[in-house]
């Protein structure tokens, strides 16, 4: 599984080069656009940011989920420059890439519950939240090219 920072270094170039235009596109709309995609991401390294910190340091963590929907609209993606909130979005991702780099190995057995889920693994929190931004990556793909 490629790391934060190699998903960040692969997806730079493509959406560096999406217009304002593109990355605006709304399909339908209650159907996010690029630039609601890529807010999202950045909010869910908001959130993920602070479950990182506080389950390397405590085991058996309960924290709060939050509204994916709510945090897109009062963010307010889809009325910000692309430019903006790339540069956002790639200076946030590089930091958490050195947060998760930094997650000393015994806490990555640690156990967090995010809202009403399951218990798991600091450790499983990390991977998800890559693959996390690889999905939405990918769904933003498909925005601005269909």
């Amino acid at each position: 599984m490629p790391t934060l920072s190699e998903v960040v270094n692969a997806a730079l170039p493509g959406l560096q080069a999406l217009t304002e235009a593109q990355a605006s596109r709304k399909p339908a709309p209650d159907v996010w656009s690029a630039k609601e995609i890529l807010g999202h991401l950045i909010d869910s390294g908001v959130n993920n940011h602070g479950r990182f910190v506080r389950a390397s340091v405590q085991d058996g963590l309960a924290l709060p989920g939050y509204d994916q929907k709510a945090w897109v609209r009062m963010g307010g993606w889809q009325e910000r420059p692309w430019s903006e909130i790339l540069a956002l979005w790639q200076a946030y991702q590089t930091h958490l890439a050195q947060a998760i780099a930094r997650l000393p190995p015994a806490s990555l057995a640690h156990t967090l519950r995010v809202g009403e889920g399951e218990p798991v693994t600091l450790g499983f929190v990390a991977e998800d939240y890559v693959e996390h931004q690889r999905h939405h990556l990918a769904q933003l793909w498909e925005r601005v090219s269909g």
